[in-house]
């Protein structure tokens, strides 16, 4: 016991001399979801770009239930042209594949590309994209999360916390495995311009295969770095660093420290979280996040869906089953839907308090022939594009 909280003592002494320069921080196990450290952990915090990794995670959705195909073009929009730097300048009514979209995202953090991967999987609007980010990250655990865009620009409202982003970051390496590669991407080369990944522990830890940054002026600099090291993986999570430095720093330091805890075998149950408001203490102990991380990773994919056998490739037809003034109302249309037609339509909000029930990606031909099928059952449907 005694050489447990040596070695806590020390690794919080390490933290703590750079803990002025961060708002919050977290180390944890990526196949356990155990935490070996954290820092103001459930603090709220402007994710920034770290945002991305959920409009990401709805990418990697969409191409396993073949929605969307690496290989597949989307057009860019007005809007997304319009989208602030950092991004490609793509121009109004260009089209950029998906492969090089999610390159895009992972690598050099665009925002205009963000906002045409949010426009092409949500009939066009980034704010319906974003409601179903939310919703999403309901389902998976994340509890003090509300995104108001695909990309992470300034939102008052645009919320998470290091514990969150931790698990979002472990779904996605839970769930959609095959893709993990894209975050481990040092450079990338388009239209003649090369990117460098911002994460540059990729290039300066060992075993470091991943993940995300981030910044703004309110949120200053994040990052998530995930890294193995013999049998173990683990995951850093750094919010509101002063400068790059102090974020790839930390981070590092974190990994570092987490790796030695394990090795050494001197992982307690829950490690206490350090306050700027009181000392530390090993007497304290946060919760280890074993039930989020349980439900973060166990889903083997976000409830809005759309079954296979309702998907004909990548199309962009849909068929919706009305609109609703409660959420209740919705639901229970949602399940005459399933009862009667065997689909998994979603309910959504429309941002006017109204709830509309539908289902997304077909082809034209499925979506006729399912508003067909509606209409036998008397079910009341149109089909969208």
């Amino acid at each position: 016991m005694g050489r447990i909280f040596s070695f806590i003592c020390a690794f919080l002494l390490c933290v703590s001399a750079n803990a002025a320069q961060y708002r919050a921080a977290l180390v944890a196990d990526m196949d356990t979801g155990r935490v070996l450290y954290q820092e103001n952990a459930n603090q709220l915090n402007y994710p920034a770009s770290l945002t991305k990794i959920m409009t990401l995670y709805l990418t990697f959705d969409a191409l396993e239930h073949k929605r969307l195909d690496l290989n597949d073009y989307l057009i860019v929009s007005q809007s997304a042209a319009n989208a602030e730097p950092v991004k490609l300048g793509l121009a109004a009514g260009s089209k950029i594949k998906v492969d090089d979209a999610i390159k895009a995202l992972a690598v050099y953090s665009a925002n205009d590309v963000a906002r045409v991967l949010a426009e092409n999987l949500k009939g066009g609007k980034e704010g319906s994209f974003a409601d179903l980010m939310t919703r999403v990250a309901r389902e998976i655990g994340l509890t003090n999360t509300n995104f108001e865009n695909s990309s992470g620009l300034p939102n008052d409202d645009h919320m998470s916390t290091a514990r969150d982003i931790a698990l979002l970051s472990m779904a996605v390496y839970k769930h959609f495995p095959q893709y993990w590669h894209y975050f481990g991407i040092k450079s990338w080369t388009y239209n003649g311009k090369t990117y460098t990944n911002g994460n540059r522990l990729l290039s300066s830890y060992a075993g470091c295969d991943g993940m995300k940054t981030g910044y703004t002026k309110k949120s200053k600099y994040s990052l998530v770095a995930t890294a193995h090291r013999g049998n173990n993986h683990l995951m850093s999570v750094v919010l509101g660093a002063e400068n790059k430095d102090v974020r790839a720093n930390v981070a590092a330091q974190m990994l570092t420290r987490g790796f030695a805890m394990l090795n050494n075998g001197v992982v307690p149950d829950a490690v206490p979280a350090q306050t700027q408001s009181q000392p530390v203490s090993v007497a304290a102990a946060p919760t280890t996040m074993s039930e989020a991380y349980s439900a973060a990773t166990t889903v083997s994919a976000p409830k809005f869906s759309v079954p296979q056998k309702t998907v004909s490739g990548s199309g962009g037809a849909g068929v919706q089953f009305g609109a609703f003034s409660s959420n209740n109302a919705a639901t229970n249309q949602a399940k005459n839907v399933k009862n009667k037609l065997g689909v998994n339509a979603i309910v959504e909000t429309t941002g006017t308090s109204m709830y509309r029930v539908r289902v997304y990606g077909l082809s034209d031909g499925a979506a006729q022939q399912l508003k067909q099928n509606a209409t036998t059952n008397g079910i009341d449907s149109y089909v969208f594009h």
